[in-house]
């Protein structure tokens, strides 16, 4: 393995420190993405007490909503429409501090990802480049010459070795970024169903939403 490194030359090393890079991005985006980090255990069932306490002209919910706020990444999302009603806005201004927030939120889920999409089609391009550059610009090329069939074959390997490795980091790149995507999509479409359900309980007499 080690003389197969060697023998893609310099090119390989940025293509390694890449494929941690994205390694890395895979492997924080499944934990953060993950069920219980998104909707911890009583998450929900507090949220929906706080709009049952809230229609029930209680008090003194202020300290629970700001720690409702804490134990997720997508609790100022659900609590949104929780401290609207609180300071009496209507349906209206409820829903454009809900798309304020949600944008928000989303940009939140997809960190990352926008990334790992862009390099892993352009990992394998970046080999083949390479090595297009060991062959023309061999010392023959520079001089005018054809060049030694020694220096055309290095350029060919260079190029062959950097293209395979880089396509071997590609291809799962884009399958890893294809299943975050949907874990992703499922989360927003959970967040705003929740939302929903908290919208119509606070605000029954709206049908905008």
């Amino acid at each position: 393995m080690y003389s197969i490194l060697l023998s893609a030359g310099w090119p390989i090393w940025p293509l390694l420190v890449i494929s941690i890079i994205g390694l890395a991005i895979v492997l924080e985006r499944s934990w953060y993405l993950r069920q219980n980090h998104i909707f911890p255990k009583n998450c929900l069932e507090s949220t929906f007490s706080c709009v049952n306490h809230i229609l029930s002209k209680k008090t003194g919910l202020e300290q629970l909503i700001s720690d409702l706020n804490q134990t997720s990444p997508v609790a100022p999302l659900l609590i949104c429409a929780l401290r609207e009603k609180l300071n009496n806005s209507s349906a209206e201004e409820t829903l454009e501090e809900l798309q304020v927030t949600a944008q928000i939120i989303w940009q939140k889920l997809d960190r990352y990802l926008g990334t790992l999409a862009t390099i892993a089609p352009l990992l394998g391009l970046f080999g083949t480049v390479v090595g297009m550059i060991e062959i023309f610009g061999s010392q023959g090329a520079i001089n005018g010459s054809a060049g030694s069939p020694q220096q055309l074959a290095h350029g060919i390997s260079v190029a062959l070795y950097n293209t395979a490795f880089g396509l071997l980091i590609a291809i799962p790149a884009l399958a890893a970024w294809r299943a975050l995507r949907a874990i992703t999509n499922q989360r927003q479409r959970e967040c705003e169903e929740f939302t929903r359900q908290i919208f119509k309980k606070l605000y029954p007499n709206d049908s905008s939403k």
